[in-house]
């Protein structure tokens, strides 16, 4: 049904949509689904979205797009309300900003509302995957009483450094197909939207016939408000043309720097027990759940799965370590919101809360298990060095001599592949082939095989002494498993702009595993062309097997062509990464023996 009310069908939750008008007089569009029957009043659960709450159909015989969550949701004893932001599917107002104060302030009011119907019972949760993800954290951080417990899945807790410039590099390929996202939703083109998530054009003119966009609210007769909300939405921020302009974090981004919008900033204000769910190839998602979790004082359950954005089964599992044809190791979507409700009941519906509980469960990549630990890094680890050393090897002992180094002009055609880390937040599955090809195009060290099995768990920290004939530059240090066959398998990357090498040294505005950089242009510190310069920073947390006979390969590039902005934009750079006993480039890997 379009913009209509009452049940979806015999025994099946019945739904209602409306607007809420805000304290600015902007009208806000929520759904709300309710169980078929129930007695006695129940708690609610809200995912507020960018992304159309619910996509509207022209053919009443057609189930509503929101029906298969709406039953979950309901069937588990849950009232369910579905929010369009500010700015977004058919709510008025415009969007300046991803999770703009004014966005997240509306999600105040809704849970202001709800707790005054007649079915709630005062309690609310809130869950989401990606930008919904993140309204669920954000939302645990507004003080409101009847917000007991959230659950964000693959959110971003800085999205400027662990997503849309992770290390100072502009992610140019995501960035532009997110914008373009976004300007497809915001003028409600619903064929567009099946043609850029589906990729198949042919298909246009099939979605027409019962696909009408975003879901008017009930009583919009022939969709009058819904155009006059799209219409507003002609002055939302434009996503690309705003990132392109920004270097250092302290940049604009739209009207203001990232910063003031970033989830982070909400850390020391979540009074809701959090369950965050993540997988170690999202982005650099991983990153910052670990951060909410070590910086954070409340009730925390971090799982970190081998899985891409979404941690849910509509694709591949993200162990590169897996054959093709390996049985998946993530839940179903219906396991996932059984999980989810494990966690939420206890806070929504009994009597008593659970006692306080702070704990990360992580799966190890190569290994196939899972583990434990209520610190992070956990317990038992140490840190062991290898240094780069002569004809690519990788080895413990330091070299001895002076002037040892490498040579390497920049090769702009290297790349990670269309199916990489960040490339996933757009909805693709992770998935890396076999590098030793890739490998050809970059300067790589390698370890001899490892005589025993090697778990590393944390952060790799990397330390080179480079000289460059330019005055920036993108490095990007790939960890790598060579197994006896000869197969290169990734393992983590890291990367840095090399204008924000400087290490800060003052206090994060979150938990920073490595050398904090703080991405602000007071710090700039350009390369001098020819001059020997230390860039010292972290590679993405993982936990992976390194079994015996295996060895261990450090890559690096200047690029990575599909993925990153080209960094200098012209001109062939010549690297030169000194090996000597003075300036001994290396990384340090966090490892526990088996």
């Amino acid at each position: 049904m379009v913009g209509g009310s009452g049940a979806a069908g015999a025994g099946q939750p019945t739904n209602t949509s409306r607007y809420l008008t805000m304290r600015d007089g902007v009208r806000i569009a929520i759904d709300v689904w309710l169980p078929a029957s129930h007695s006695g009043r129940i708690p609610t659960l809200i995912r507020a979205t960018r992304y159309w709450r619910v996509i509207g159909y022209a053919d009443p015989k057609h189930p509503d797009g929101a029906l298969p969550e709406a039953a979950l949701v309901t069937g588990a004893g849950y009232a369910l309300v579905l929010v369009d932001v500010r700015g977004s599917g058919a709510s008025f107002g415009s969007w300046p900003s991803p999770w703009s104060r004014a966005e997240i302030a509306d999600l105040g009011q809704v849970v202001d509302w709800v707790v005054k119907q007649p079915w709630s019972n005062g309690r609310v949760g809130a869950y989401g995957a990606s930008y919904d993800g993140n309204t669920a954290e954000m939302l645990g951080s507004l003080g409101r009483a009847a917000v007991r417990a959230v659950m964000p899945i693959s959110d971003d807790f800085d999205p400027y450094s662990q997503n849309a410039f992770p290390g100072g590099i502009f992610s140019q390929w995501f960035v532009g197909l997110w914008s373009t996202l976004d300007q497809i939703l915001d003028r409600n083109d619903v064929c567009a939207y099946a043609t850029l998530t589906a990729g198949a054009p042919q298909k246009c003119k099939e979605v027409r016939q019962f696909a009408t966009g975003v879901k008017p609210v009930a009583g919009d007769r022939g969709g009058r408000l819904l155009r006059a909300a799209v219409k507003e939405h002609g002055a939302n921020m434009n996503v690309s043309a705003s990132a392109s302009k920004v270097v250092f974090r302290d940049d604009k981004f739209g009207r203001t720097p990232v910063d003031p919008w970033s989830p982070y900033t909400y850390l020391p204000h979540l009074t809701a027990a959090v369950q965050a769910w993540v997988g170690w190839m999202d982005a650099g998602t991983v990153d910052g759940t670990l951060a909410r979790y070590v910086g954070g004082t409340g009730p925390q359950t971090v799982v970190i799965g081998p899985w891409s954005h979404g941690a849910a089964s509509d694709g591949h599992q993200a162990d590169p370590f897996d054959p093709p044809n390996a049985p998946l190791r993530r839940p179903t979507r219906a396991g996932q919101f059984q999980t989810m409700f494990a966690f939420l009941d206890g806070y929504l519906k009994s009597q008593t809360e659970p006692a306080p509980k702070r704990v990360i469960r992580y799966y190890t990549l190569g290994e196939g298990s899972w583990h434990t630990t209520t610190t992070w890094p956990p317990p038992g680890l140490t840190t062991r060095r290898w240094f780069f050393g002569a004809s690519g090897s990788l080895a413990r002992a330091q070299p001895s001599g002076a002037g040892g180094a490498d040579r390497y002009a920049v090769n702009f055609g290297a790349t990670s592949g269309p199916l990489n880390r960040w490339h996933t937040q757009a909805g693709s599955d992770v998935v890396y082939p076999d590098r030793a090809s890739a490998d050809k195009k970059l300067l790589t060290y390698t370890s001899a095989p490892v005589a025993h099995a090697l778990e590393i768990t944390g952060h790799p920290i990397v330390t080179l002494y480079v000289t460059s004939t330019a005055s920036d530059g993108a490095f990007i240090v790939y960890l790598e498993d060579v197994a006896p066959h000869g197969r290169v398998t990734y393992v983590t990357e890291g990367e840095l702009r090399a204008l924000q090498r400087r290490i800060s040294t003052a206090k994060p505005p979150f938990p920073v595993f490595g050398p904090y950089h703080s991405f602000l242009r007071a710090d700039a510190q350009p390369l001098v062309p020819g001059e020997q310069a230390e860039l010292r920073f972290s590679l993405w947390p993982t936990s992976v097997l390194i079994r015996r006979g295996h060895r261990i390969r450090v890559a690096i590039a200047g690029a990575d062509n599909g993925t990153f902005a080209r960094i200098p934009a012209t001109g062939n750079p010549v690297l030169t990464i000194a090996r000597s006993k003075t300036r001994a480039s290396a990384i340090d890997l966090p490892v526990r023996a088996r």
